[in-house]
């Protein structure tokens, strides 16, 4: 069996602990030549393999391929023997990796029943809207927190449209495109 040094022990043990056993980040310190050399010299050995990064899930990058994509780095079987752990899932998020055609689609939140922000959207939904006066009292927001939940939680991360308008007696009234679910 051949000897680790305390970079390659480091980085294989920090890779076996992360989610498909992710080899990225590379320990504070590591950067440049002294990287690329550690880096290679692992792969060649079968320890670390360079797989296709998901900027889906967000994975770090080991280096970008030029074509707009990039790969990060894998812990592979024998690098996690190196380290005497029995690879288990190894081969199957590798697969994964290597054949991941297309990302899944997201997850759309939904919002818990009883909260602030379910008034809120009740509010908006009802026909004659609200407006800042009546959410306030709901909800004891400030307009500015008010106005934030409206384009932040509702618009960017629940995918509602909330229209504003003004009345005819000069108030703003707030709500949710009645064609949304």
């Amino acid at each position: 069996m051949m000897k680790l040094t305390e970079t390659q022990t480091t980085i294989l043990t920090a890779g076996a602990q992360r989610p498909d056993n992710i080899a990225m980040p590379l320990p504070k310190g590591l950067a440049g030549a002294a990287a690329k050399m550690a880096v290679n010299k692992m792969i060649e050995r079968g320890w670390l393999q360079e797989v296709d990064a998901s900027s889906s899930r967000g994975e770090p990058l080991w280096r970008e391929t030029g074509d707009g994509h990039g790969t990060t780095l894998v812990v592979a079987d024998a690098g996690l023997l190196a380290i005497g752990i029995e690879p288990v899932e190894v081969k199957t998020m590798t697969a994964i990796h290597e054949n991941a055609t297309e990302a899944p689609a997201p997850k759309v939140p939904t919002p818990r029943a009883g909260t602030k922000q379910a008034a809120l959207i009740a509010l908006l939904r009802a026909p004659e809207g609200a407006t800042m006066e009546a959410i306030i009292a709901a909800t004891g927001w400030l307009p500015h927190t008010a106005r934030g939940v409206m384009s932040g939680a509702l618009g960017k991360k629940l995918g509602l449209i909330v229209t504003s308008g003004k009345e005819d007696d000069g108030a703003r009234v707030y709500r949710i495109n009645p064609g949304v679910p």
